[in-house]
Formats: C-alpha cells, sequence, structure tokens
C-alpha cells in the first residue's frame, strides 16, 4: 500500500481552527488543543444562548407592557387575562411595540379590554 502523509491537511486543519478562535485570549487563540477545546464550548454556548433570547425578549416586552398599563390602571396579569377573554390576539411582541412608539393606539386597546 502507498504511504500517504497527512501534513498538509493537519496543517490545513489547524490554521482554520486557529482563524475561527482569532479575537480569544491568550492560549485559546494561539495553541490547537486549547483552541479547540474553546471552540467547542463557544459552539455549545451559542446554542444554549440563542434558545434564551426567546425568554430574554418576552420578558422585556412584559415589562414593557406593564409599565405602559401602570398609568392606565391595569396590572399586566390582569390585563392579559381579560384581553384573552375579550377576544384580543395580539402577542406580546406588538403590545409592547404599541405601549412604547404608539401610547394613543395602546390606549385604545386597553380601552377595549375594559
Amino acid at each position: 500500500m502507498t504511504r500517504v502523509k497527512k501534513g498538509v491537511h493537519a496543517i490545513k486543519n489547524r490554521r482554520s481552527i486557529l482563524r475561527a478562535t482569532k479575537g480569544f485570549t491568550h492560549a485559546r487563540s494561539k495553541k490547537e488543543r486549547s483552541a479547540i477545546d474553546a471552540l467547542m464550548h463557544a459552539g455549545a454556548y451559542s446554542f444554549a444562548h440563542r434558545r434564551d433570547k426567546k425568554g430574554d425578549f418576552r420578558r422585556l416586552w412584559n415589562v414593557k407592557i406593564n409599565a405602559a398599563l401602570r398609568p392606565l390602571g391595569f396590572s399586566y396579569s390582569k390585563f392579559m387575562g381579560a384581553a384573552k377573554k375579550a377576544g384580543i390576539e395580539l402577542d406580546r411582541k406588538s403590545l409592547a411595540n404599541l405601549a412604547e412608539f404608539k401610547p394613543d393606539t395602546f390606549k385604545k386597546v386597553v380601552d377595549l379590554v375594559k
């Protein structure tokens, strides 16, 4: 069987890993083993945090809605229950957007719920 030298591929693999870890600190961007470990962790964190981001935004929308409702004499939980009973099917993202940028329209929605 012929001999296979893998130097070219090994260097190519090492270069691609070190390019991907450019900007990481210390050994994580210089040494192959540390760089591989850093990339694995970075991938795991990015996957998990893409999921977390959805919850973060939902919490932010809840806070914005609640802040706009308090002066109108409503709490967030009472409003959401009443809105569901009234058949208003606006999601939290759009309600938060209305509360922040179009308070007069948001007030009309609240009046519908009352």
